[in-house]
C-alpha cells in the first residue's frame, strides 16, 4: 500500500478512515488521492496555495482519460469538504471547478440468445480431468450466476456455502459494493444447477472444509482470473469478440463478464415491456435485486432497448464518421 507524503498526509489518512466508517472501501479513494499528494509535494504546497487556479493547474497536469481525472477531482473535493467540516478551511476551493467533459459509455449487451450461446460455450470448456473438473465447474457456475442474477463478478466469488438457501431458493449476497447485504430469489433451473454442483462437490471431496460456495482449491475461493479467461475464450468461440471502440464522443465497450450484468438488466426491462408492463415501475425492484444504492443508477439501462439497439448505435456512429 502506497503512503501519502505531502503535508496533508495525516489528513488524507483521517479522511479515508472517516469514509471507511461510512461503509466505503479504501482502494479507489487512496489511488485517487495519491496524484494530488504528489502534486502537493512537487509544488511545495501549503495551506495558502489552495485557490481555484491551483486546482485548475492540477486538472491540466493529470495525464489520464477524463473519467479518471474527474474521479481524482471528486476525491480531492471530498477531502476538502471533510477539512471544511473540521474547521481547517472556510470553504471548499474545488466547489466551482468544472469536471472534464466525458465520453458517453455504452456497454456491450448480450441478447438472450447470445447469453445462452455463451453459457453453452463456457460449459464446453470444462475440463474433464479430476484435477480441473471441479474448479472449471465452479467457474462456469460463477459466470452463470452473473448472467442469470445480474451479479457483480466479486459477488459469486465471495459467496459462502451457507449463503445458498435451497429451501427458499435464495442467495444471500453479503457486504459487497457499498457494504450492502441483500437476499435474492434465483431461477428454478439455476437452483437445480447449484444443487447438482454441490452434490458433485460432496462426492468428489469427502473431507471438504472449504467455506466458499464456489470451490477454487483447498480453502480457496474460485479465481477471478480464471473467470475472465474462460469467459473470453467462450466469447471468441461464438464470434462475439468485439474490440472496445471510441467513436466521436462515445465509447462502446467490449464484452466482459460485467457485460452479463448489464445484459441481465436490459433484457429484464425489455421482458417487462413485452409483457405490457411499465419498465419504469419495475426499476425500484430491479435496483434492490441488483444491489444498486439508488434506483436512478438502474434507470440508466432504460437508454438501451436491447442488443440490436446497441449494434444499431455502433453502426450508425461508424457510418456517420465515414460520411463526414
Amino acid at each position: 500500500m502506497k503512503h501519502f507524503e505531502s503535508f496533508l498526509a495525516s489528513k488524507m489518512e483521517e479522511y479515508i478512515i472517516y469514509r471507511q466508517g461510512l461503509g466505503y472501501t479504501d482502494k479507489n479513494i487512496r489511488s485517487h488521492l495519491l496524484p494530488f499528494d504528489r502534486y502537493l509535494n512537487q509544488r511545495r504546497g501549503n495551506w495558502d496555495c489552495f485557490n481555484p487556479n491551483f486546482f485548475l493547474d492540477l486538472r491540466g497536469e493529470i495525464k489520464a482519460d477524463p473519467k479518471t481525472i474527474n474521479g481524482i477531482l471528486s476525491a480531492v473535493c471530498g477531502l476538502f469538504q471533510f477539512l471544511v467540516r473540521q474547521g481547517l478551511i472556510q470553504e471548499n476551493p474545488l466547489q466551482d471547478i468544472p469536471p472534464c467533459p466525458q465520453r458517453a459509455y455504452i456497454p456491450f449487451i448480450f441478447s438472450v440468445k447470445e447469453t445462452e450461446q455463451l453459457l453453452m460455450a463456457v460449459e464446453k470448456k470444462i475440463r474433464k480431468t479430476h484435477m480441473y473438473f471441479l474448479k472449471d465447474h465452479a467457474v462456469y457456475l460463477a459466470i452463470k450466476l452473473i448472467a442469470r442474477c445480474g451479479l457483480r463478478i466479486s459477488e459469486p466469488i465471495h459467496l459462502l456455502r451457507n449463503h445458498f438457501r435451497e429451501e427458499e431458493g435464495t442467495l444471500y449476497i453479503e457486504k459487497t459494493k457499498f457494504k450492502k447485504d441483500r437476499l435474492i430469489p434465483i431461477p428454478k433451473a439455476l437452483i437445480v444447477d447449484i444443487t447438482n454442483y454441490l452434490a458433485l462437490r460432496s462426492s468428489l471431496l469427502k473431507e471438504d472444509q472449504n467455506p466458499y460456495f464456489l470451490w477454487g482449491g483447498k480453502q480457496r475461493k474460485v479465481s477471478d482470473g480464471r473467470i475472465y479467461s474462460l469467459f473470453h475464450q467462450a466469447v471468441k468461440d461464438i464470434n462475439l469478440d468485439e474490440p472496445r471502440r471510441v467513436l466521436a464522443n462515445i465509447t462502446f465497450g467490449s464484452p466482459t463478464p460485467h457485460s452479463l450484468r448489464h445484459s441481465f438488466a436490459v433484457n429484464t426491462l425489455k421482458g417487462v415491456k413485452e409483457r405490457g408492463k411499465s419498465p419504469q415501475n419495475a426499476l425500484p425492484i430491479l435496483a434492490i435485486y441488483m444491489g444498486h444504492r439508488k434506483y436512478r443508477y438502474t434507470a440508466l439501462y432504460l437508454k438501451l432497448l436491447d442488443a440490436k439497439h446497441r449494434k444499431a448505435l455502433v453502426d450508425f456512429t461508424i457510418t456517420h464518421q465515414e460520411e463526414r
